[in-house]
């Protein structure tokens, strides 16, 4: 059966300087043309994931490429038999990526491109001066991450720099970084080079694209995904399941975030297991009273309102006028 819906992923780093009335704007047009996910408006640029209808979808993507900022955004498209969002958020934030890395600018140095399919022969060759980085976060690569890959011992992003320091014996070797959808990579290959390393390559349009583009082969797991979802498959040729259930230990590639809203840790967890500690990584946890009520997919909505980090100010999500 046909799928009705699509899921967008995107990213455009580009100077945005009136990014309060953009929003605004932005926002407006989502809402009446019935989309819903979370877009990042910023100084620096946009960064997104929508999902509607088809057409809606499509009505978007010319939107945003109309302007001429905008113009050159390229746009992951999934199809999808539902909405991947149950609400719209569209906020203005000072990084369109959380990271410590606000000085580099990839419109003006980053790592060179390596389109899905040349990537493919990589991961089939796995040549001896060739390093495949993984920049994303310990939750992310946990559940899924290409074969061979070197893995990083972060919580979040913005700890990546820090770790670079582990990778000063690699300097003579090719290293080909990739992340969920590109963005991180435009930032993390563009820092190496700054730092000394000089044959920095990203995947162009990261794990998405080459799921797209070349079937997923040996991606190992499933990738995580911001949206309703969790997670989503990318392997079409040779999957396998490479994470294990945070209570049962078996495998499982089944992503929850924990019950209990002080923790809400991001782990592998069974069906079964879910259940049995009512979404919660703990007993601690489970008894935390305000633990979220499990409905089964571990997947909870975030407070509404809007920050304007910029400016420091909460308002309400803007009204419609007609």
């Amino acid at each position: 059966m046909e799928k009705k819906y699509s899921i967008l992923l995107y990213y455009c780093y580009a100077q945005i300087e009136d990014y309060e009335a953009y929003r605004e704007e932005h926002h407006l047009f989502c809402i009446e043309n019935n989309l819903r996910g979370r877009i990042i408006i910023s100084p620096e640029g946009l960064n997104g994931t929508v999902s509607g209808l088809k057409e809606d979808c499509e009505r978007y993507m010319d939107y945003v490429k109309s302007d001429p900022r905008f113009a050159d955004t390229e746009f992951k498209v999934e199809a999808h038999d539902q909405m991947a969002f149950a609400k719209l958020h569209v906020r203005v934030k000072p990084e369109i990526v959380h990271s410590s890395l606000r000085h580099i600018n990839p419109r003006e140095r980053t790592g060179a491109y390596v389109e899905p399919i040349e990537f493919k022969k990589i991961l089939e060759e796995q040549p001896e001066d060739t390093v495949i980085l993984d920049v994303r976060s310990n939750y992310e690569h946990n559940v899924g991450r290409f074969k061979n890959a070197l893995t990083l011992d972060i919580e979040n992003f913005r700890d990546f720099p820090q770790k670079v320091k582990e990778l000063e014996h690699l300097k003579g070797k090719k290293i080909v970084t990739y992340c969920t959808g590109g963005i991180k990579c435009e930032k993390a290959s563009a820092y190496l080079l700054e730092q000394g390393f000089e044959n920095v390559y990203q995947l162009h349009g990261g794990i998405i694209k080459y799921g797209l583009e070349a079937e997923g082969k040996d991606f190992e797991g499933k990738c995580y995904v911001f949206d309703n979802r969790i997670t989503a498959d990318v392997n079409k040729v040779n999957p396998t399941i490479v994470s294990r259930c945070h209570i049962t230990g078996k495998p499982t590639d089944r992503m929850v975030n924990c019950a209990n809203p002080e923790c809400n840790a991001h782990i592998p967890m069974s069906e079964e297991a879910g259940w049995l500690m009512d979404g919660c990584c703990s007993e601690e946890c489970r008894k935390n009273p305000t633990r979220r009520p499990y409905d089964g997919t571990g997947y909870y909505q975030k407070n509404t309102n809007h920050y304007n980090p910029l400016k420091g100010v909460k308002r309400e999500p803007a009204k419609i006028v007609r």
